[in-house]
């Protein structure tokens, strides 16, 4: 059984939903998920200052928040990022920024990475996002998996990205059409982390 996890940062809800889809995708192809939030560095009057974060953080106050023992336990990682100016937000960042002494002791060697992203518009920084995000991956020395264009649907001009799944917030809440690109990814992330746990 694959180890899945699936750590993000959702501001309004967008990321939220493709990481429910990949930790639901995930559970129901067998992997053990661990869906993980990581911390709000935002300031409160900055979350009261917009009504869907509010409601956003309201709605996922439960929700576990990410430690590194999940990036231990993880054979395969996905991330769910919005983009900050064409990179992860700093939220992701100051996450990851924690892992020195899992990575110095080869911990995260060879287990899958993998991100998913939302943007403000379609030419907001999805792929600069996705690939700054495999600049860290390559320094940990892990396994990045991307979609490809693996699957008929991702020629579709709403998605078009080989890189990982992506979303359009202002177009409105995920469709079939980025529900489909997420669970794509999680299949490709699941079977390579199976191949390389030799099962």
């Amino acid at each position: 059984m694959v180890n899945l996890a699936v750590i993000h940062y959702s501001q309004t809800g967008n990321v939220y939903a493709m990481a429910k889809t990949a930790a639901d995708e995930g559970a129901a192809a067998g992997a053990d998920v661990r869906l993980r939030k990581v911390r709000e560095l935002a300031p409160p009057e900055a979350v009261q200052s917009n009504p869907d974060w509010v409601a956003h953080a309201e709605a996922v106050a439960d929700l576990e928040e990410a430690e590194l023992d999940d990036l231990e336990w993880a054979d395969a990682v996905m991330w769910g990022t919005p983009t900050r100016y064409g990179v992860p937000c700093a939220q992701i960042r100051q996450f990851v920024d924690q892992t020195g002494g899992l990575w110095q002791r080869g911990g995260l060697i060879n287990k899958v990475m993998s991100t998913f992203v939302s943007t403000a518009t379609s030419h907001g920084g999805q792929e600069s996002t996705i690939l700054a995000m495999n600049n860290t991956f390559y320094h940990w020395g892990s396994i990045i998996i991307g979609t490809g264009y693996t699957d008929p649907i991702l020629f579709d001009l709403e998605l078009g990205n080989p890189y990982g799944a992506s979303h359009i917030g202002g177009a409105g809440p995920m469709g079939e059409t980025n529900r489909r690109g997420v669970v794509i990814q999680t299949r490709r992330v699941l079977e390579v982390a199976a191949k390389l746990k030799g099962e």
